[in-house]
């Protein structure tokens, strides 16, 4: 798994988000766009693209796109 890849992915759940803009350090509850509709997809995606489960709960922990690419790094 990648970082680059993955943060294409995440961007990939928003309508109007240029992925140029994403880092590992994004605060991605601060994008615009972001809502509790998002995080369900987010966790959608990283389910079919890389067949992680993550709760709502480790969901809420994460701060940061690196912070919630490094969960799912460790459930691989």
């Amino acid at each position: 798994m990648e970082m680059t890849k993955f943060i294409e992915n995440f961007a990939d759940q928003f309508d109007d988000i240029n992925v140029a803009e994403l880092t590992p350090e994004t605060a991605f509850r601060g994008l615009d766009g972001w809502s509790s509709l998002i995080a369900l997809m987010v966790i959608t995606m990283i389910d079919e693209e890389y067949e992680v489960t993550i709760t709502g709960d480790e969901m809420k922990k994460q701060n940061t796109i690196g912070e919630l690419y490094n969960l799912v790094a460790s459930k691989l």
